[in-house]
């Protein structure tokens, strides 16, 4: 039984996706190439993965002679969101707070960082967000 596709990105997923955010759009063998620089990618891994990124709407394609060309149809930012959308539901009970709080306990912040926080915080009032 295949296993149910995963609600975030796993990483093969995002690797492609960032070689298409930087080329704005690539073949299967342009993805498997610059994908083989940092460890081998078959092609054929590569095109399934291409096929579940686009059973789960994340990529586009078009055809150019015998090859598919891809494009991302998310934005990096929108990716970044999802799992962040993602993280907090299921580790910080939808609360942005709770996960504010966890990386403030969690990790080392310097003043400088502390006081770019502030200012977020304080901008997001002024405009209501918070």
């Amino acid at each position: 039984m295949a296993r149910p596709p995963s609600p975030t990105l796993t990483q093969s997923e995002q690797a492609i996706l960032e070689v298409l955010w930087d080329k704005d759009e690539a073949s299967v063998r342009e993805v498997a190439d610059e994908l083989s620089k940092q460890k081998p990618a078959a092609y054929t891994t590569v095109l399934t993965m291409f096929n579940v990124l686009a059973k789960k709407g994340l990529v586009t394609y078009r055809q150019e002679g015998r090859a598919f060309i891809y494009r991302a149809a998310i934005s990096r930012d929108q990716a970044r969101r999802q799992a962040l959308d993602h993280l907090l539901l299921q580790f910080f009970e939808g609360s942005p707070d709770l996960l504010a709080q966890h990386l403030l306990d969690e990790h080392d912040i310097d003043r400088a960082e502390l006081e770019t926080l502030r200012d977020k915080v304080n901008a997001a009032k002024a405009r209501g967000g918070a």
